[in-house]
């Protein structure tokens, strides 16, 4: 087994928002300074992956979308982290966080922790990748200022004809109240002067970026901001006024809306309600270009009645977000090299050398594990969908929905089926953060197909993602269960790395069944055989799992624990591993997000190892291996070892019990210890550092070792 920590060059990379406390000599393992702040620990992650756009082993457009991601991520911290924490400190609530910090502490590290965050992100993008575009991949993003007069030319047409259209400007005076702003838009604060009265006036424009950012000029990859186009026809707007100055800005809203949902009766219209209320929530960021005169950012931080540690200046374009318009022009030299998911051999096997199998044929031989994206979606999770949709046999079909795509096939399947005389039941979580809007309107869809359509249940959200498919054979009825790591989204299956467990296993299907009664009737005192199920019962397991590596290695000395996840922050659980780290037991944590453990203290945690990965993929499957005294269980599923979790969703683990797929779900795991090209390592105090390639096998990375073995089993089988 390899430790992840030999044959290494390292050395500290990047700066560390986390500062911890140093630990008092006799302190209990539940001390406060034994644990990471939460939201520092995630502003490290999002270091971690700007330094993707950073590191130049990255195709050039590959960086740009990791600093579009950089930016986008920051966004939703500031919405529901920072939003989270502002209203808690509106509130005068001083509650300590576990690490001793009261909100408005928290806040004050925050902000010291975005600042150099986001300079680096200015930097980057001004310094290294704007430049690095337009001498490697031809692709110009300029100022209107720098180009031709034949060119502003060209842009002054452009503005006339496709975007002046479209622009609506608000003026601020005694008889028009500062305009509602909405969230994340990008907007100009523009200063007019009446040219006889010399009076000045402020006028709000909003800033139209829902189909582009960058304007293309005709006939080459040189494009200019929206807004700096509009900005040089400001006086096609405001005629009659003299244009003194226009800046944009941009705000950033609260969505962390406090819902009371034992008061509510209605659940979808509570939600409806929040998003309604979300428009208008608080603004917790203000974001201005640097330029911008201070008289200004005063009109701006009084209308918005905001402080000045809310406001950011950003020294490159506002919004970098918009920078996946230049990521996704698709130049094969500066992207990676594409991958297409493999089909599993026993997915690919013909009947009678005629046809493909039955699915139901092909899980009725065994358990099929598959792993996204290296093996496909389609050919394996939709298939059974679309298959149960037109199969004579199939009775029923439930399924939880968390996310999907817009244009979903796994929501046409089920409607298809619905369509076709089947009983289709399906849980749509209305809660699922960001998507609220998307859920409500394939609920209204799927009902009126004629599916039954629940909308999460009160106090809890709904994240498993398990799918029952029931049939008519020969025996009798029998169940097929879909059970994953990741939603039913045929976009993100190709982006994000998930595990999905096929099986007819009658007690697993029993599980199954129980939990579809529990989530769509009244069964709160439901039992299982053999899932894990969130709330009641998963944490308990875990902990006795842990409790058992301690036993073993007291007796054995071969207590063992590797665990892959995407964020770590269950204090009942991290107090668990400290404690089987005191007692000998060695721990693997590979945890791609914030991790709240402190790894490597002496005397508490020096028998634990924390990497985080990050790559080309984004690492989403949750692993548990206990060593069992030799006799390895593995478990995998939906649920990350974080207090929401465990304690307020409703998640399921199941245990892998196939021998075959249990070594492949190791070897996964070890693959990851080992790797040295997109592992960090985690230190006590609190930095990442990256790993450095010891030879020129080692510079393939995790994920392209793993797409090399998805494409080797295809071929071999």
């Amino acid at each position: 087994m390899a430790d992840g920590s030999k044959n290494t060059a390292r050395k500290p990379l990047i700066p560390r928002a986390t500062a911890p406390r140093s630990v008092p000599s006799r302190a209990t393992r539940t001390h406060p300074h034994l644990i990471f702040n939460r939201e520092l620990s995630w502003l490290d992650f999002n270091w971690r992956v700007l330094w993707q756009a950073i590191d130049g082993r990255f195709p050039l457009l590959e960086r740009v979308r990791f600093l579009a991601i950089t930016a986008s991520n920051l966004d939703e911290f500031f919405r529901k982290r920072v939003g989270g924490l502002q209203r808690q400190d509106d509130a005068g609530i001083d509650v300590l966080s576990p690490e001793g910090l009261r909100p408005d502490e928290q806040l004050r590290l925050i902000r010291q922790a975005v600042l150099p965050l986001q300079d680096r992100l200015c930097e980057t993008w001004n310094h290294v990748l704007k430049p690095m575009l337009a001498t490697e991949a031809d692709i110009h993003i300029r100022n209107y200022a720098d180009l031709t007069p034949k060119e502003q030319k060209y842009l002054d047409h452009y503005f006339t004809t496709h975007i002046f259209p479209i622009l609506t400007p608000l003026a601020v005076d005694p008889g028009h109240p500062f305009p509602f702003i909405s969230n994340l838009s990008l907007s100009l604060a523009v200063i007019l002067r009446h040219p006889e009265e010399r009076s000045e006036h402020f006028a709000r424009l909003k800033v139209p970026t829902a189909t582009f950012r960058f304007v293309p000029l005709q006939g080459s990859k040189t494009f200019v901001p929206v807004e700096q186009v509009i900005v040089n026809n400001l006086d096609e707007l405001f005629r009659g006024m003299e244009v003194v100055s226009a800046y944009p800005f941009r705000i950033t809203r609260n969505a962390d809306i406090l819902r009371d949902e034992e008061e509510a009766e209605d659940l979808l219209a509570m939600i409806s309600e929040e998003l309604r209320l979300r428009r208008f929530s608080r603004v917790v960021r203000l974001e201005v270009d640097a330029d911008m005169p201070e008289h200004l950012r005063q009109i701006l931080m009084r209308e918005l009645d905001i402080d000045k540690d809310d406001l950011y200046e950003s020294k490159a374009l506002l919004d970098l977000t918009d920078l996946f318009e230049i990521a996704n022009i698709g130049l094969r030299e500066h992207s990676f090299k594409p991958w297409e998911p493999v089909v599993p051999h026993r997915l690919a096997m013909e009947a009678d050398g005629k046809e493909l199998r039955s699915i139901f044929d092909v899980i009725r031989d065994g358990d099929l594990l598959v792993h996204h994206p290296y093996e496909s979606f389609n050919a394996s999770t939709l298939r059974l969908m679309e298959e149960a949709a037109v199969d004579p046999d199939v009775l029923a079909i439930k399924q939880t929905l968390y996310r999907t795509s817009d244009r979903s096939p796994v929501m046409a399947a089920l409607i298809r089926a619905a369509e076709n005389g089947k009983q289709v039941a399906v849980l749509v979580e209305v809660k699922a953060r960001f998507d609220e809007q998307n859920n409500i309107e394939w609920g209204q869809k799927l009902e009126k197909a004629g599916v039954h359509v629940t909308y999460g249940l009160v106090g809890l959200k709904t994240h498993t993602k398990v799918t029952l498919v029931v049939r008519q054979e020969e025996e009798g009825l029998r169940t097929y269960c879909h059970i994953g790591t990741g939603n039913y989204n045929p976009k993100t299956a190709r982006l994000y790395t998930d595990l999905g467990l096929f099986t007819c296993d009658r007690a697993v299907g029993t599980d199954v069944v129980n939990l579809f009664h529990y989530l769509t009737g009244y069964a709160p005192a439901q039992e299982y055989q053999k899932l894990l199920v969130a709330p009641r019962f998963m944490r308990d397991t875990f902990l006795k799992a842990i409790d058992r590596e301690i036993a073993n290695q007291k007796k054995h000395g071969n207590g063992r624990i590797i665990a892959q996840m995407n964020a770590l922050d269950d204090l009942v659980t991290i107090h668990a591993l400290y404690k089987a780290s005191q007692a000998g037991v060695q721990i693997d944590l590979i945890v791609r997000g914030h991790c709240r453990l402190r790894p490597g203290l002496p005397r508490y945690s020096e028998n634990i190892r924390v990497i985080s990965i990050l790559g080309r993929f984004l690492e989403h499957s949750r692993i548990y291996s206990f060593n069992n005294n030799g006799k390895p269980r593995i478990y995998f599923g939906s649920a990350d070892w974080q207090r929401r979790n465990l304690e307020d969703r409703v998640e399921v683990i199941a245990e892998v019990e196939d021998a075959a797929l249990k070594h492949r779900l190791m070897r996964t795991l070890e693959l990851a210890l080992e790797d040295e090209r997109l592992a960090w390592d985690l230190h006590a105090d609190g930095r990442y550092v990256q790993r450095m390639p010891s030879t020129e096998k080692k510079e393939r990375g995790y994920h392209n070792v793993l797409m090399k073995r998805a494409l080797k089993r295809s071929l071999d089988a």
